[in-house]
């Protein structure tokens, strides 16, 4: 049975897929689809219950609530992904690194992870945040540098493990270079955990840009993202309900929706781990 064919039998890859692939989409063509101007403000209609005009009602300012919404998609998932890209990278070379030279270098590597990961990440983060200030690209930055370890602790244990097998001593006694083996032989062969981690690191870095978003330290206004959205709901949450249900349900369903793609790709990519759990 080949890969493709074993994803497609995986339920929670499928219904992982059946919402994520939509949001893509949307983040993608979203400002060609949208009705009305998620910035304009009309104080006539602040608050509204959904309705033909406004599918899913309006927020405090009488914005369209579903076009915020459909808007708020991109800074969440670009700063999830590019994040999550930003920790592997760094990550695994890292890793790498430390577990084939290994000696001084491999502990002030392995050490300096350590202290990293000793920080609460939202506690970092609003650290980070603070010092240097707001935007979409600090955010990402900053979930890189929080989720860096995680891929790095990956990449060391998985390259000591490989280090001295004999594919790699082969490539050894005929001359290849370190960066050669590092890159062409040890990389291919951690390659299924660190994308596993990746899924997991992108369903993290959503709920953290939404905390900090709903902190009023992610995407600055007026510029729309699902926490700073729920954020400005709470303090309409008695009587105007639906202001923070669906923000939040989108959210709830991509977050699941991520975490179930990490799982699926356990069970398919690295079936050894899924029997260890």
């Amino acid at each position: 049975m080949n890969l493709l064919q074993q994803f497609s039998g995986n339920k929670k890859f499928v219904f992982s897929v059946m919402v994520l692939l939509p949001l893509i989409v949307i983040a993608l063509f979203g400002p060609l689809i949208i009705r009305h101007d998620p910035l304009e403000m009309n104080t006539k209609r602040v608050l509204e219950p959904p309705s033909t005009d406004f599918l899913l009602g309006t927020d405090e300012y009488g914005r369209c609530i579903l076009c915020r919404m459909i808007i708020g998609i991109r800074p969440t998932l670009f700063v999830a992904f590019g994040g999550a890209a930003v920790a592997m990278m760094a990550g695994s070379t890292l890793g790498l690194t430390a577990g084939y030279i290994g000696g001084k270098l491999g502990n002030v590597i392995m050490r300096a992870i350590d202290i990293v990961l000793c920080f609460p990440p939202i506690l970092l983060a609003m650290l980070v945040v603070g010092l240097w200030g707001t935007g979409i690209i600090n955010l990402l930055l900053v979930i890189g540098i929080l989720y860096t370890p995680h891929f790095c602790r990956i990449a060391y244990s998985t390259t000591l493990k490989l280090r001295k097998a004999e594919f790699v001593e082969n490539q050894r006694i005929l001359g290849a270079s370190t960066l050669r083996i590092v890159g062409k032989t040890l990389f291919p062969n951690i390659l299924s955990p660190l994308i596993i981690q990746f899924s997991i690191t992108v369903a993290n870095g959503i709920l953290l840009e939404s905390g900090l978003s709903f902190l009023g330290l992610g995407v600055p206004p007026p510029h729309p993202s699902w926490g700073q959205m729920i954020g400005k709901a709470k303090n309409h949450i008695v009587t105007h309900k639906h202001y923070m249900f669906f923000p939040s349900l989108c959210l709830c369903l991509t977050i699941l929706a991520t975490n179930l793609m990490g799982d699926a790709l356990r069970d398919v990519l690295d079936p050894k781990l899924k029997e260890s759990h």
